[in-house]
This record gives C-alpha cells, structure tokens and sequence, in this order.
C-alpha cells in the first residue's frame, strides 16, 4: 500500500463521519420542525384566543371528513351562526356540543379548551417519534432518541386521554 493513503484513510473517515452527522441531523431537524409548523396551523387559534370569536358548537349532522352544527357564541363580538364546520375526528361525535374557536375570517371552528390544545398538538408528537428514530439510527445518540420518543409518546398518550 502506498505511503500516502494511511495518512488520507483516517481524515477521509473523519469527513464521512461529519458528514452522515450533518445530514441525519438536518433530516431530524426537518422532521421535527415539520410536526411543529403542522401542528402550529391549528394551534394557533387555539392558543392564541384573544380578538378571535368562541363559542360552542352543537353537531348535528357529520359527513365523511367534517361534522357541522349550529354555532352560540360565548365572547363579546360573536356572532350566532346557523352552521359551522368542524374536523372529523374520533373525538367528535354527532349530537355532542364542544367548545369551539372560529378562524377568522372563516365558519371553520377548531376545538378549544385543554383537549383542543393537546389535539392540535398531535403532529408534533408523531414527528417527536419519528425523530427519535432518525437520531437513534443516523445520529447514534441513544439517549436523546429516548427523550424524543418518550415526549412523543407521552404527548400522544395525554391526548388520547384528554379527547
């Protein structure tokens, strides 16, 4: 073997290392800020309730993606609607009445309270699972994938608790 490969074998091996590190670690950062910018669409009116109409919404009839119903208001400036539009989900059922956020502009409603905020939040927790695979097997770092996946986990487990 020539003299000169040994010296390039480990500085070659040093680059490939780096450069599986900044690409895994690109690839979980993207998934992760994947599960917060969808998570972050329904949040948001969610979250961030002042200035927007809440009221409670009674379903009355669900087709195959949405459920609809009649809309009360509960805060100053709302108005009564004769039908809103609310996501199907399995956490919403004909003839049940939720507490709702309209987004502006719109007659789309999104749940509010504790479960409508811990609901919205659900891509992130697949996100959070998902990353931690990719920390774990591209990035090696064992035990930041279990602090991913066990807040993924948890997230998605007070969810289905709290909806």
């Amino acid at each position: 073997m020539p003299a000169h490969a040994t010296p390039s074998s480990p500085a070659s091996a040093v680059v490939l290392r780096f450069g599986r590190f900044a690409a895994m670690g690109t690839v979980a950062l993207l998934i992760l800020i994947a599960g917060v910018w969808a998570s972050w669409g329904t949040a948001q009116h969610v979250m961030l309730t002042k200035g927007r109409e809440r009221g409670t919404v009674e379903v009355v009839r669900c087709g195959p993606e949405t459920c609809s119903g009649r809309f009360s208001p509960l805060s100053e400036g709302s108005q009564p609607r004769s039908r809103v539009v609310l996501e199907k989900s399995v956490a919403v059922e004909k003839g049940r009445t939720y507490t709702v956020v309209l987004k502006p502009g719109s007659d789309d409603a999104v749940r509010s309270g504790p479960a409508g905020v811990l609901y919205a939040w659900v891509p992130l927790g697949g996100a959070l699972l998902l990353g931690s695979v990719v920390v774990a097997g591209g990035l090696a770092r064992t035990r930041l994938a279990w602090v991913l996946a066990g807040s993924g986990v948890a997230l998605l487990t007070v969810v289905f608790v709290a909806v």
